[in-house]
């Protein structure tokens, strides 16, 4: 296990009926930006319940709608001016993944005098931010508990992962009834993108990290359980908490902790969601196994493990690497069964734009800790998920 120091300030705030809890968490008569999405929480009803919170708060409000699937970087400008014209002094961001990632660009972005897009780059480094909460309305990207965000620059096709001390919200509330309305396929796309996190830390090179290695096992192992019952029964407030929390603490860097993982396939899918602009989700459940598979000859130990721990491979009689590929493709079946797509055709990716996304990809050279990729290896796995 490698040293390490975790910090993470976020005050958590779980359950039913948590929503709430908002006005209490909210800094009192405060000007406050309103961050959300395409509009469902207008048709759910939660708009209305927040708003009835701002207003105990005594808050005066300025909103930015419209902040989408893969957030953009034009629209993180926008939030910026609104900020500094408005003389904004907290951040509310309702929705999921996105919306929380283009709240922390914003706030972020509210205290630096030059271009955001310079800090997400890592060509400045930030020394601020507007203080931010989060309603939760998607389980997935574990956004709302961790300083982590990822900003599209669609006039340059870069998708960048990026994250600051200062990026932390200040509060979450998870609140299961939040995430009912959310569609089938959304709720699916949550699931892969958890479990996909999960396994990214899982796979690493640090040696002796037996608790780190329980914990991702049980968070997949919950989620496998879990989520045909909640597709059977969508509005099963145990189910979608169950779901919520795991999409949390698969990370908030508990799993993480003394043992960097890997996230070569997240940078492979931003390379072609910054191209292609399909679901990050989506296209993790298709690149996802052809990593997997192409990292086995090089190190199957926990390959191995994942196989019989989590998905139940008899490795009687079997070779590591037939183990291994078994687990994977239990894995790969597991999310097809739920709806998820597995080959980039799906989405109307040819072999003509993979030269392209490899390139994006391995722009700054060789990438990965456990698997380490360049753009040769990156189009192998690419050509492989067609």
């Amino acid at each position: 296990m490698e040293t390490f120091t975790f910090y993470n300030p976020t005050r958590l705030i779980y359950g039913i009926d948590q929503t709430n809890e908002l006005a209490a968490q909210l800094p009192k008569d405060a000007k406050i930006l309103l961050v959300y999405g395409g509009g469902s929480i207008k048709k759910n009803g939660l708009y209305d319940k927040t708003i009835d919170q701002l207003q105990q708060a005594g808050a005066n409000v300025t909103e930015l709608a419209g902040i989408e699937p893969n957030p953009r970087l034009k629209t993180v400008r926008r939030g910026i001016e609104l900020c500094k014209e408005n003389d904004i002094e907290f951040i509310l961001a309702v929705g999921g993944g996105s919306v929380i990632d283009a709240t922390k660009a914003i706030a972020v972005g509210a205290r630096y005098e030059g271009d955001i897009w310079d800090i997400i780059t890592k060509k400045e480094t930030a020394t601020g931010a507007l203080p931010f909460g989060t309603i939760l309305t998607l389980a997935a990207t574990g956004s709302e508990m961790n300083a982590g965000s990822v900003i599209t620059n669609w006039d340059t096709n870069e998708k960048i992962g990026w994250g600051s001390p200062y990026s932390f919200p200040t509060f979450s509330i998870l609140d299961p009834k939040n995430t009912v309305s959310v569609p089938r396929d959304q709720t699916v796309y949550g699931m892969v993108d958890m479990m996909s996190h999960v396994l990214e830390a899982y796979f690493n090179r640090v040696e002796n990290t037996p608790l780190q290695d329980r914990i991702c096992e049980s968070i997949l192992k919950t989620v496998i359980e879990t989520a045909p019952k909640l597709l059977e029964d969508p509005d099963n407030l145990e189910h979608r908490g169950t779901i919520l929390y795991c999409g949390t603490m698969a990370l908030n860097g508990v799993t993480q902790m003394g043992a960097r993982g890997d996230w070569g396939s997240h940078n492979i899918e931003h390379a072609v969601s910054a191209v292609s602009d399909i679901p990050h989700a989506g296209g993790l459940a298709i690149i996802f196994p052809h990593w997997l598979r192409n990292s086995i000859d090089d190190n199957p130990k926990p390959h191995v493990q994942l196989a019989v721990r989590v998905f139940d491979v008899d490795p009687e009689g079997k070779t590591d690497k037939e183990i291994a590929e078994e687990g994977i493709q239990k894995l790969s079946e597991f999310w097809t069964s739920l709806g998820a797509p597995n080959r980039l055709a799906d989405y109307d990716i040819d072999e003509s734009q993979v030269d392209r996304m490899a390139g994006i990809a391995a722009a700054n050279g060789e990438f990965g800790r456990y698997a380490v990729l360049d753009k040769e290896a990156t189009a192998k796995i690419l050509t492989a998920a067609l």
